[in-house]
């Protein structure tokens, strides 16, 4: 097999003709380039270059065949050397993203994904809408490279997270709700049946339920669970309960629903950015780290024009 810097210093010397120009141009010993084209004409068993004490450098016809293809073929090596390590720098690839819907509604996931591609635009991207112990088992099979979850006291084994978003909760009512006609305090909820946006797990916005009512000094009446927050506002502009939400998810146009403050009640809402502990590819690295600028983010009080540092 031929070796890139034997073809390397064969090209040199087809083009400059010359063994002294030949060996400054590769920062070669005249010795050592000597040596190297001899290697490769004794593995080729044909001289490539007719060269005498007087007589001017030359390519045989051996050379003239072999340079056309060693030049292919060292371009060739640069680009797949280039590739290896523009993938290695995570400039390029494919990523697998999940995320819950309230990472959309509160703009993490689109500034992360903005900045993202500002930083790495050869990067291909996929989301995919999942709810979090579905998005944690895909992490785990390596479905997914990176999501934006609901954070958990404990992740499955090689799995790591880092929040990267906090905000306060609001109550959803019917716009018709008493509630929606005067101040909630905590203890005005004592008798409201709630809705809870929640999956085939005791973790999640349950927990919310279960400190909002703890602060409180009330046991929950859990009238309903759905599957996600816009049926879960469905239901309350219906009036069936209400909804603790995160405040991005007032964003959510229906009609007949507003909402609310809920005096007293100091817990947050967070969202965590998640990816596989070992074995993670640069580019999710990369993705990762300017997901948890977010929260720098939002603890600089939103300065507008803020922009993370690329990584």
């Amino acid at each position: 097999m031929l070796e890139t810097r034997q073809l390397r210093v064969f090209v040199a010397l087809a083009e400059d003709l010359h063994f002294g120009r030949a060996a400054d141009r590769l920062d070669l010993a005249q010795s050592a380039l000597s040596r190297q084209l001899q290697d490769l004409e004794r593995r080729l068993g044909t001289r490539l270059l007719n060269r005498g004490r007087r007589a001017a450098v030359t390519l045989t016809e051996a050379g003239q065949a072999l340079l056309t293809e060693a030049r292919i073929a060292l371009q060739q090596i640069d680009r797949a050397e280039a590739a290896a390590r523009r993938a290695g720098r995570g400039e390029v690839g494919r990523l697998e993203i999940g995320y819950v819907v309230s990472a959309a509604l509160s703009g993490v996931l689109s500034s992360t994904l903005q900045y993202f591609r500002q930083a790495r635009p050869d990067v291909q991207i996929q989301i995919t809408a999942m709810e979090t112990p579905k998005q944690l088992t895909a992490l785990r099979d390596g479905l997914l490279d990176v999501t934006f979850v609901r954070p958990r006291a404990s992740y499955p084994d090689g799995i790591t997270a880092s929040v990267v978003h906090r905000e306060s909760m609001l109550l959803a009512v019917a716009a018709n709700h008493p509630l929606a006609q005067r101040r909630v305090d905590l203890h005005a909820l004592a008798d409201q049946p709630f809705i809870i946006p929640q999956f085939d797990e005791s973790a999640g916005f349950a927990e919310h339920l279960a400190a909002l009512a703890s602060s409180g000094g009330f046991e929950p009446k859990l009238a309903h669970r759905v599957r996600d927050f816009i049926s879960a506002i469905a239901m309350a502009a219906a009036g069936y309960g209400v909804v603790p939400v995160p405040r991005s998810v007032a964003c959510i146009g229906l009609d007949n629903i507003v909402f609310l403050p809920i005096h007293g009640y100091a817990g947050l809402a967070e969202l965590a950015v998640a990816h596989r502990s070992v074995g993670a590819s640069p580019a999710t690295l990369a993705f990762a780290a300017l997901a948890r600028m977010s929260l720098r983010k939002s603890l600089t009080a939103g300065a507008p024009g803020y922009a993370p540092p690329m990584p």
